[in-house]
């Protein structure tokens, strides 16, 4: 998989079978509207037109199923008929199982993917997720061949036909960003340590045009970050502060995303058990999402200011860690007393929203964390938590999950009867919302922009590879503020209010994205 060219084309031309494999995959509804025009090009002539209604006539998903057309050279699959409320309609999770399991071998493979245009986006992005980067296999790094895996949509349903270079760069985009966030996950420690990340942020920097901003080591400490330092001040590699700002002129308001980086969590000295700790290179599943996502969205366009924040650090264990009885000074001025080295995740993001909102003026933070155990108890393995100060955008969430694949399911916001849980031994009530709320409370809970908490602690992997999950719900969530028409079409906000240009004028702030 590690070696895999994946393309979006508009067309991806004929071929046999036995020369180049096919998966022709989509909702059995769907695959029904497709002529055979549109497919024999990819199926003939060992494949006759008999044969491939033969086989959409045998399919029956429950809730997926697939069919062979020419022993293992051509399959036809089925996606769910029907999702319920909390799924996607593009049943994205069930996309990217039959992908992985129904695409033949080869070096040079076709995918026909069949969907509705509102479903493009959310099946680019599921299929991207079959195709993960990182390989450490003996057998794989003796493979010098690429493989090449050519997708081409056949849009049915409303507002049908081929699709544009604009949208292929989009989903391509898109996908890329995926990808990136997955391979930086999958890589452990040893590889992908703060330096490493580093670079990744660095790489992204240069192919956009932008200079990140380093706070870093000693530095965190002398200018106040005491959460990022006290969680990375005993690992070999020092801790840091990384932004990727991105400034078009015209911009009328300023979004931050801000991801927790910790690419190895032992617990500290509140150390993980032998079964627990495996895994835990993913604890930096926020920061790589939004690599991902600021990567694919500058490229499309983004018209407001957007700024990356990158909460980097390893909770290593060394005579330096920190103790459970410290007391570390946040970048807000907040003092807090640790009671458990491993809920370090909420000290870290808790100093990068202040630099939001204190050093860069922004109007909307949004967080992206691996943040708690208990949010694959409360939401799921599939759906991430959300919590936020704004109904809005709680509903606009998921919305965004649902267009993108990557679903979410709102926390319970209730500040005035969860908060108070910092001060109490119980630890069982409301596990999730109580840590997204520590977050919350050093912007203070009457900060007048919107905060946007995501916990992906479980979406953030399915077994043992990682999702890239994130990437899609960003892109999706700020569509509206991208020149992309894709983006602009699965994002669920938009301007509230009608507004003269008079009006425009007097108050530019106002053209929020909901």
């Amino acid at each position: 998989m590690a070696n895999v060219v994946l393309e979006f084309k508009a067309s991806a031309g004929d071929s046999e079978p036995q020369n180049r494999p096919a998966l022709v995959v989509g909702q059995l509804t769907n695959l029904q509207q497709v002529t055979w025009a549109q497919v024999k090009g990819k199926l003939q002539p060992v494949i006759t037109k008999e044969t491939w209604q033969s086989a959409l006539g045998a399919l029956n998903p429950n809730p997926t199923d697939s069919c062979p057309l020419y022993l293992s050279h051509a399959t036809v699959a089925a996606l769910p008929s029907r999702v319920s409320r909390h799924n996607s309609p593009s049943s994205a999770h069930f996309l990217t199982r039959l992908v992985r399991t129904c695409l033949p071998g080869g070096t040079s493979r076709c995918i026909l993917m069949v969907c509705e245009r509102a479903e493009v986006f959310a099946s680019a992005c599921a299929i991207a997720r079959a195709f993960p980067l990182f390989s450490r296999r003996s057998v794989a790094s003796r493979r010098t061949d690429k493989k090449t895996v050519v997708v081409e949509f056949i849009v049915v349903g409303h507002d049908n036909g081929p699709l544009d270079l604009t949208t292929l760069e989009c989903l391509s985009n898109a996908a890329d960003g995926v990808r990136l966030a997955a391979r930086i996950v999958d890589t452990p420690c040893n590889e992908m340590n703060t330096d490493h990340f580093l670079d990744e942020i660095k790489a992204v920097g240069n192919e956009l045009g932008i200079t990140p901003t380093i706070i870093r080591g000693e530095e965190l400490k002398q200018k106040g970050f005491g959460g990022i330092y006290g969680v990375g001040k005993a690992a070999e590699h020092p801790p840091a502060l990384a932004v990727l700002s991105h400034t078009p002129e015209g911009a009328t308001q300023t979004i931050a995303w801000v991801g927790k980086g910790i690419v190895y969590d032992t617990g500290g000295l509140s150390i993980k058990g032998k079964t627990t700790m495996p895994g835990m290179k993913r604890d930096c599943g926020g920061a790589a999402a939004i690599l991902g996502a600021f990567k694919a969205t500058v490229k499309q366009g983004f018209k407001d200011t957007l700024h990356a924040i990158f909460c980097l650090a390893e909770n290593a264990v060394g005579p330096t860690a920190t103790r459970p009885d410290d007391i570390h000074t946040l970048y807000s001025g907040k003092t807090v007393e640790i009671n458990n080295t491993d809920a370090e995740g909420r000290l870290v993001l808790s100093d990068g929203v202040v630099y939001a909102s204190k050093d860069l003026a922004a109007d909307i933070i949004l967080d992206m964390a691996t943040l708690t155990g208990a949010q694959g108890i409360s939401t799921g393995k599939y759906h991430a938590a959300v919590m936020t100060n704004s109904e809005e955008w709680e509903a606009a969430c998921v919305r965004a999950g649902r267009s993108s694949g990557d679903l979410a399911h709102p926390l319970v916001y209730c500040p005035e009867l969860h908060f108070s849980e910092f001060t109490s031994a119980d630890r069982e009530n409301a596990q999730s919302s109580c840590a997204g709320l520590f977050i919350g409370s050093h912007l203070g809970f009457d900060w007048p922009g919107v905060w946007v908490h995501v916990d992906i602690a479980s979406p953030v992997h399915a077994g043992e590879r990682a999702t890239g999950f994130g990437v899609a719900m960003l892109l999706a969530l700020f569509g509206q503020a991208s020149e992309d028409p894709m983006l602009n079409l699965v994002s669920p906000l938009g301007s509230a209010d009608c507004q003269s240009g008079d009006q425009m004028e007097r108050d530019c702030k106002r053209r929020r994205l909901v």
